[in-house]
């Protein structure tokens, strides 16, 4: 499928899962490997190091799921295929979820950031997205 018939709204959600799968991706190999050269990455969000250190080796399990879910979302979306946009609005819905309960649990309201973010890449996906057409043989 050439780039011109692919919406830039999927073009760009594909490239924001591609991202996700690259940064958890990296936080699996962080966690693998610590205290390698590639540490410095955690002072973005010590936090987070904290958090999932805690969890042990499921740390890195939960890590690798999201890897390999992001890389499908964003297979699947890059191909408009019905598959990828449910995979992705499951994840959205989960992070959605996530934030919320982040900001509430946590008392940690920046997460809500997320709320309004993740909310109209939902909508836009539930509104916009169209699926190739295929052509059954009637007409040109």
């Amino acid at each position: 499928m050439s780039p011109r018939s692919r919406p830039f709204g999927l073009t760009a959600l594909s490239g924001f899962f591609v991202f996700g799968a690259v940064m958890s991706g990296l936080t699996c190999i962080l966690l693998l490997f610590p205290g390698s050269a590639l540490d410095a990455v955690w002072r973005l969000n010590p936090q987070a190091r904290e958090g999932l250190r805690q969890m042990g080796p499921w740390a890195v399990v939960l890590m690798a799921t999201v890897c390999a879910a992001c890389a499908l979302a964003a297979r699947g979306l890059w191909l408009r295929a019905p598959w990828g946009r449910r995979l992705a609005l499951a994840i959205l819905t989960v992070n959605l979820i996530g934030d919320l309960g982040s900001a509430v649990v946590r008392e940690d309201l920046r997460t809500l950031i997320g709320l309004p973010i993740g909310g109209a890449l939902i909508v836009y996906l539930l509104r916009r997205y169209d699926a190739p057409t295929v052509n059954r043989g009637e007409g040109p």
